[in-house]
């Protein structure tokens, strides 16, 4: 597995983006890809949430990011004082299913992939925990956005089971 520098920008993008301890989704504006929900409960029980809520879709967890660690050993080489997070990841995964559907209607999807549920803790906030994901965009033909649209709904049911 390997990671763009496209998609590492946007995945720090992502987790800066995230934060005021809301408990809703914050994409509710319309124009955020990121739904977002906060749960207080402790970042260990959260995490196990999330991976069930992945397996339990009959998923498989392709990659786990650990942002936080990386922020917090590099904070130093690039000026950083203090820390963002007390921890803060993320795990990829696809649907072999959906993947299909999605690429078939249009190859150019597979930029698309990976699919990302995020997950972080802010320092100052302990025991509330934010978990989300990227939406799917809509575009293409309307074989590629009823595909995306199927996308959209799995990852949003892996984040209402997470954080129920």
């Amino acid at each position: 597995m390997f990671c763009t520098a496209r998609f590492m920008s946007y995945l720090l993008a992502l987790l800066l983006a995230g934060g005021a301890g809301v408990s809703v989704s914050r994409a509710a504006d319309g124009g955020d890809p990121l739904h977002t929900r906060t749960v207080e409960r402790a970042y260990s029980d959260v995490r196990i949430d999330v991976q069930n809520a992945i397996i339990n879709q009959g998923l498989t967890i392709d990659f786990n990011g650990r942002l936080g660690d990386m922020l917090k050993r590099t904070a130093k080489d690039v000026g950083a004082t203090g820390d963002l997070y007390v921890d803060a990841e993320y795990f990829t995964f696809c649907s072999s299913r959906l993947s299909r559907m999605m690429m078939d209607a249009d190859p150019g999807n597979v930029g698309l992939c990976p699919y990302t549920v995020f997950m972080y803790e802010r320092v100052g906030e302990e025991g509330k925990v934010t978990v989300g994901y990227k939406a799917m965009p809509s575009r293409g033909d309307a074989g590629s956005q009823a595909a995306l649209a199927e996308i959209n709904t799995l990852l949003k049911k892996i984040l209402d089971e997470a954080t129920e």
